[in-house]
């Protein structure tokens, strides 16, 4: 089966990772992914603009990434919010690939109502609410999201990304220059991230070093106009500064994990939306193979649910301080944690079984 892939095509995209992953799973089971869209300069990507050989088309659906341009009421181009990207005519794409043979994964849960949880929100008012949902519909039936918990009864469940085993980096502690490190940009992820140091405080003495990897943790964009900037970027660099907390420039994806290496343990967090629908993003999976150990400031359930009822021991609830600091004095014995975290993603998670899943979808 060819399957093609209609998304943005960039290297320091998540999603266009895990669509690479799935080019190289696909192969190995007889079927070929693909990107809709002009030969890759680079290489990354494998691409193509002949979609009379699709045998289906998978809308990977984000918020920078919508169809209508300029209020047009019929979806003929696809475009992103994104500089440099453009647009895309696809306009034959739809009209050469029947409507059951379109799947549309809604990897941000915007096919849903306006839902708001700590000043994050899947939309910024009902009208584009409306909007998406109309686009999703006007598109297919077949409508996913990376949730065991879909927000609408006629969407389905589909974990899009995934984890591969050969990601896994020995679990080592002897020599970490960091005590806590994380990896990851700052979108919506203050609330989290102060929860977390508000954890360490008791315990900064013992924490040693503290690095945080990612953009828009030491100043709001000042570009983004308000409210939205201090909604989505807010970040307090005065307290940053009195717990010492490191602050570095981004790192590109195929370096994540190798770069979350460096700490004792990683916080683990999602925008405030995701963690109420339970969402799955990339480094949900990423964190767990990198030589650390995964602390989740995420509901219980929600951790549970994704790696295992074991993974319950790493999660940033009741004494999260205590937590911490028995991490750092022990870390040998949370690794037998991991490991369970890291069999279980295997065995359920890896892209193999997500190109599996894919294709029965399309044969439904």
């Amino acid at each position: 089966m060819r399957l093609m892939f209609v998304y943005w095509r960039t290297g320091n995209a998540g999603s266009a990772q895990t669509i690479r992953h799935y080019a190289e799973a696909a192969r190995g089971l007889g079927h070929e992914v693909l990107m809709y869209a002009p030969p890759d300069p680079m290489g990354r990507f494998p691409c193509t603009l002949d979609i009379n050989s699709a045998d289906a088309v998978v809308f990977v659906l984000e918020y920078n990434l919508f169809l209508y341009p300029g209020g047009e009421k019929k979806p003929e181009t696809l475009k992103t919010g994104l500089m440099g990207i453009g647009e895309m005519n696809v306009a034959r794409l739809l009209s050469r690939v029947p409507r059951e043979r379109r799947i549309i994964i809604d990897n941000d849960g915007m096919y849903s109502d306006v839902i708001r949880v700590d000043g994050d929100t899947t939309h910024a008012d009902e009208a584009s609410s409306c909007a998406r949902i109309e686009l999703c519909d006007s598109l297919t039936d077949k409508i996913y999201q990376p949730s065991y918990h879909p927000t609408r009864p006629n969407v389905r469940t589909f974990i899009f990304h995934g984890y591969r085993p050969e990601w896994e980096v020995p679990l080592d502690f002897r020599s970490k220059p960091f005590g806590m490190f994380y990896v990851g940009s700052n979108w919506f992820r203050w609330q989290a991230m102060k929860r977390v140091l508000d954890a360490v405080e008791p315990i900064r003495d013992q924490v040693g070093r503290i690095g945080i990897v990612g953009h828009d943790w030491a100043a709001m964009p000042y570009w983004v106009p308000s409210p939205f900037r201090e909604q989505a970027y807010f970040t307090d660099p005065d307290y940053l500064r009195r717990l010492n907390v490191e602050i570095m420039p981004a790192v590109p994806v195929d370096r994540v994990i190798a770069t979350m290496s460096q700490g004792v343990f990683n916080p683990v967090l999602v925008r405030p939306t995701f963690n109420r629908l339970r969402m799955m993003n990339p480094r949900l999976f990423e964190t767990p193979a990198a030589n650390t150990i995964p602390l989740f400031n995420l509901d219980r359930a929600y951790v549970e649910e994704v790696y295992g009822p074991t993974a319950g021991a790493l999660v940033l609830d009741g004494d999260p301080t205590g937590l911490m600091r028995d991490v750092l004095r022990r870390p040998a014995h949370y690794a037998s944690v991991v490991a369970a975290i890291r069999q279980h993603l295997a065995e359920h998670h890896s892209f193999t079984t997500r190109v599996q899943q894919l294709v029965e979808i399309v044969q439904r």
